[in-house]
């Protein structure tokens, strides 16, 4: 089965050495959207809480207002939403992703895909 080259270009934005906005994180602020509670958010990605807090808690450090803003737990229940900051960025990203896919389509990636073997070859180290 040829399936012939696949281009994907991600994108993750650095605060130091941590990744402040990637596509895993940006997913996770959609699905807190939606779910509006980070557990909840975890479930739905098939991540634990501890997982998505920490992501949450690194995107929270890393720009200068919090993404999320959390509401403990009680009798009326907790949970978690976008900030206004947590929407513009979120937005800014998602606006940067769909540039970036757009310029995938140029020329050079059709050169590439040409350039590129369907399946790679079999490794020398293989044969040993």
């Amino acid at each position: 089965m040829t399936t012939g080259m696949s281009l994907k270009l991600t994108i993750r934005l650095y605060c130091g050495d941590q990744i402040a906005m990637g596509p895993g994180k940006a997913d996770l602020l959609d699905a807190i959207r939606a779910c509006g509670s980070i557990s909840g958010a975890g479930r739905a990605m098939g991540m634990s809480y501890r997982r998505a807090w920490l992501l949450v808690d690194t995107m929270n450090r890393c720009w200068k207002e919090p993404l999320v803003a959390t509401a403990p737990g009680s009798a009326h229940g907790g949970g978690a939403r976008l900030t206004g900051m947590g929407e513009k960025i979120l937005s800014h990203y998602r606006s940067l992703q769909t540039s970036l896919d757009m310029a995938a389509s140029c020329p050079d990636r059709a050169a590439l895909a040409q350039a590129m073997r369907d399946e790679p070859k079999t490794s020398q180290k293989a044969r040993v």
